[in-house]
């Protein structure tokens, strides 16, 4: 069976009905109506819990749902599985898939450890010989002023990239009684604040300034050591917070910070960059907000300019609203959806028609996360790429 069936819309099957399971079900009910693209149905929703998945098809907008995503991906109704699963089944789900012909949409990060990533990616290289597009959900890159920033990069505004800065905040551990989850787990989540937010931090900083980190340092903390779980008191095997500097390609520098135990921080992703020719700033909390720095003004005329990203030139506003009609966070899964869609029409093999980032772009991050993990085990020492 063909990738891309032209008989009917492209069948999704969504494996998981919890947080991103919901947005990723958003971005499925409105990616046909916000763009021109191919027609999808949401075939099936899959979870273990038969009257949680079975509750969530309904709420979410599924045609029906099941809890054995095995005989979920055989099915010749499937076109696109979509894992928003935690980060221990990525590789077992992704790879099955890929190798029934499938497309695939892989919440971030890739997988857990480098070894998973790598085998992901040589499944992922041979279904790309047969059509298949295999995709990485780094969403935040769908962003509208996110993706202006990287054009502006592009086109050479800022000059010379010489530094970079990615701070990527939340407050939701503050709270020392906060319960035991899959994320405080090494074993179901990897890493803690690192890989879950981390990721997303590392991400923007070498696709923005189109530069890849060649060597690290970095530092993790479990500030709280111990949770209530389902029996009791529960150690928490995973960083809360972790902090490392990028050395990046051509010598350019960038640090990372990131927590989960910053009060008042919701979801503050914030992104500065550093250049010859100018700077710019951007805070996930006023998502529709870009500030950009003219350098080659004279000083006196110099600061900080507000973009508002609403208008129609902007990176997917075409699709929107009339300017100044803000967009949120759930945007950014329908844009996404849009460029998976685009790819798979224009075929996987179609260079800079395929889908970015993608696997092996992942497993690139993933080498980066690993090599903070032994930095901070070896108290902090560089460690190259």
């Amino acid at each position: 069976m063909s990738p891309t069936p032209a008989d009917r819309p492209l069948g999704v099957a969504l494996i998981g009905y919890s947080f991103m399971g919901r947005a990723h079900s958003q971005a499925w009910r409105t990616v046909g109506a916000a763009f021109d693209v191919p027609e999808t149905t949401r075939t099936v929703i899959v979870g273990r819990d038969e009257d949680a998945v079975a509750e969530a098809s309904h709420r979410l907008g599924w045609n029906e749902h099941a809890t054995d995503w095995r005989e979920v991906i055989t099915r010749e109704d499937i076109d696109i599985v979509d894992i928003c699963v935690p980060g221990f089944l990525h590789a077992e789900i992704a790879i099955a898939a890929l190798e029934a012909g499938k497309h695939v949409l892989c919440e971030k990060p890739l997988a857990n450890d480098t070894a998973e990533a790598e085998a992901m990616v040589a499944a992922a290289e041979s279904a790309r010989a047969r059509g298949q597009v295999a995709a990485l959900g780094f969403t935040y890159r769908r962003v509208p002023a996110l993706a202006l920033a990287q054009q502006m990069v592009e086109a050479g505004r800022l000059g010379d990239i010489r530094q970079a800065k990615a701070s990527y905040l939340q407050d939701w551990l503050v709270d020392e009684e906060a319960g035991m989850s899959w994320r405080l787990r090494k074993e179901t989540a990897g890493s803690g604040a690192l890989g879950d937010i981390g990721s997303h931090a590392i991400d923007q900083i070498q696709h923005l300034t189109g530069r890849r980190a060649t060597a690290v340092r970095g530092r993790l903390s479990t500030l709280v050591p111990r949770r209530p779980g389902p029996e009791g008191m529960e150690d928490v095997t995973v960083d809360d917070a972790a902090w490392a500097t990028l050395e990046l390609e051509g010598g350019a520098l960038a640090s990372v910070e990131v927590s989960r135990m910053a009060a008042g921080a919701k979801n503050r992703l914030g992104i500065e960059l550093f250049g010859s020719r100018g700077a710019l700033r951007f805070d996930l909390e006023s998502p529709n907000e870009l500030w950009f720095l003219d350098a080659t003004r004279p000083v006196a005329e110099q600061g900080f300019t507000r973009i508002l990203v609403t208008e129609p030139e902007h990176p997917y506003l075409e699709a929107w609203w009339p300017q100044g009609h803000v967009l949120g966070w759930e945007n950014a899964f329908s844009n996404q959806a849009r460029d998976l869609l685009l790819a798979i029409r224009d075929g996987a093999d179609a260079g800079a028609a395929g889908f970015s980032p993608d696997f092996a772009d992942g497993l690139a991050l993933q080498r980066v996360l690993d090599a903070i993990i032994t930095s901070d085990a070896a108290d902090g020492a560089t460690v190259t790429l």
